[in-house]
């Protein structure tokens, strides 16, 4: 992971300290819905923990180095949330995430869907607007 001290900004911008906001969901809390499972797994991008990003995610055979390459090489700067739909058991985030990869902007706008699976919240897809 990087380089990541626990009592700096939380990554999702809630303006909490990583610890009181994203870490304990880091480290194994549940999401109480999608938008929470969403700013976790953006700030599980910005401190390179991709662990964490195959374990929230529906689809189990994402290809780790390939996900371990992009977020090292990547400063992931802001998240926006533009809309969250929320729903017992499938919900929607739609975000912008500003994001530089070798000085190059990478940022874009996604509509993810999330889905409950045994009472634990996954992403599942998203589409580029």
């Amino acid at each position: 992971m990087k380089r990541f001290s626990v009592n700096s900004a939380c990554p999702c911008g809630s303006g909490k300290k990583y610890k009181k906001c994203c870490a304990p969901l880091h480290k194994g809390a549940f999401a109480k819905n999608a938008l929470e499972l969403m700013k976790s797994r953006y700030s599980a991008y910005a401190i390179s923990d991709i662990k964490y990003i195959i374990k929230t995610s529906l689809d189990k055979n994402l290809d780790e180095s390939e996900l371990k390459e992009f977020s090292k090489k990547c400063d992931f700067q802001k998240l926006e949330i533009l809309e969250f739909i929320d729903g017992e058991s499938e919900a929607f985030v739609t975000f912008k995430a500003s994001i530089f990869c070798d000085n190059i902007d990478n940022s874009f706008c996604e509509k993810s869907r999330f889905i409950k699976k045994d009472n634990r919240w996954l992403y599942v897809d998203g589409e580029f607007l």
